[in-house]
């Protein structure tokens, strides 16, 4: 199951760089949780090993998809260039043909769906 971008209705309430910087900065503490690697490998300037730099990608897609951030803003929060998360974002896309990959993508997506909408509700 695919979701599209959640509406952020916050974005107004702070400058536009700042909202995507904490966006990417949220989606890499959850993705480090959950898949047991250290922040600063999501956003080391080498590769690093695949565990890491496949849990980079996965955060780089997730700030894609459900913050609907560009991919430029992306690579400046990940320390990378646009095309290195258009390559994430594909390759992500593709796993998830994978169920198992797909289901954990889902519950990923939906923990900050969730926490979006509650910071929305906060704001309001």
């Amino acid at each position: 199951m695919h979701h599209t971008p959640f509406p952020s209705t916050i974005q107004h309430a702070v400058p536009w760089g700042a909202t995507a910087q904490r966006n990417c900065d949220r989606v890499i503490a959850l993705v480090a949780q959950q898949k047991s690697v250290p922040i600063r490998l999501l956003t080391d300037a080498n590769r690093g090993r695949r565990g890491a730099a496949r849990a980079r990608q996965l955060a780089m897609y997730l700030s894609h998809v459900v913050y609907g951030r560009s991919l430029a803003e992306i690579g400046k929060a990940f320390g990378r260039d646009r095309t290195t998360v258009s390559y994430a974002c594909a390759l992500i896309e593709d796993m998830r043909d994978d169920p198992r990959f797909d289901e954990e993508v889902c519950a990923l997506e939906l923990q900050l769906e969730t926490s979006m909408a509650t910071e929305v509700d906060h704001v309001r």
